[in-house]
């Protein structure tokens, strides 16, 4: 058949357009340049569709690795906090005892190598003492502040007293250190006997 209405085999490869410098538009019968611009949208949003299927499953696969990380990281977190209160004890315990007294000796010894093993204990798992020095600037992301120390001879704004150390896991606070900051000193009158 001659007829300029026949269609083409789709099997059959396409033919060499002609080197032109605009796009060739489609031409043929209307329906078959409506199916082709049909088709062409619907590759278009399959394609769209594909890609954030893929975005969205890499997002969903770091956000599991993110959260898997810090399961192992911070899996022991709690059983960590309910332990510093046998740290906080074994050292009032080295603290009461004068070290004169030469009779609880080498109970004080031992308790001593309790507690340093405890603390390295909580070193390989992570968790680091917070022990803050005087006239140490006070840090809120690992302090919280219990009084304000009038006439402290640190300066104003720095720490005056540490009441109780805090602790970090890794890069999360497990308790913070109890603190006193120094206040500022009152503005003393400055006016002298002759300027009343």
């Amino acid at each position: 058949m001659n007829g300029e209405n026949e269609i083409p085999d789709p099997l059959d490869p396409p033919a060499e357009p002609a080197a032109t410098s605009e796009p060739e538009a489609v031409s043929g019968p209307p329906a078959a340049v409506a199916t082709i611009a049909r088709l062409e949208a619907e590759l278009a949003e399959t394609k769209d569709r594909m890609l954030r299927a893929l975005a969205e499953t890499e997002n969903q696969r770091q956000r599991h690795q993110r959260e898997r990380t810090d399961a192992q990281r911070y899996a022991a977190f709690e059983f960590a906090r309910e332990l510093l209160n046998v740290a906080d004890n074994l050292r009032r315990a080295i603290d009461a005892v004068p070290e004169a007294d030469s009779t609880a000796h080498g109970v004080i010894e031992g308790v001593a190598a309790t507690e340093r093993e405890l603390l390295a204990i909580f070193e390989r798992h992570g968790v680091k003492r917070v022990d803050p020095k005087l006239g140490d600037r006070f840090d809120h992301n690992l302090h919280e502040a219990m009084f304000e120390v009038p006439g402290a001879p640190q300066p104003p704004g720095t720490i005056a007293q540490v009441l109780q150390p805090g602790y970090v896991m890794h890069d999360r606070l497990l308790r913070p250190a109890l603190v006193g900051i120094a206040k500022a000193a009152p503005a003393e009158a400055t006016a002298e006997p002759g300027d009343l």
